[in-house]
């Protein structure tokens, strides 16, 4: 099952933890799946069912342009990163 790894805003709302292993074949699935295990998150990561302004996904280390819509497999990690702005 994809490995899902907390943010560190949003790791006190997860007991502390760092990653979560979570169900899902998309990175919505992902954060449905760890928000039935932390109720809560789900409204701090995705407000409104999108990613949180400022925040970008990243999947077997390869940022995404799809986001919440990003299939997944059962051997991938989903980090959650701020945006970085170039210029």
């Amino acid at each position: 099952m994809p490995r899902l790894f907390i943010p560190p805003s949003l790791r006190p709302f997860c007991g502390g933890q760092e990653e979560v292993v979570v169900e899902g074949a998309t990175v919505l699935e992902a954060v449905h799946s760890l928000e039935q295990q932390h109720p809560g998150v789900m409204e701090r990561l995705c407000p409104e069912g999108t990613l949180r302004a400022g925040m970008s996904v990243t999947v077997d280390q390869n940022v995404t342009p799809r986001g919440l819509s990003q299939k997944v497999s059962p051997e991938s990690e989903i980090h959650f990163l701020p945006a970085i702005g170039g210029g």
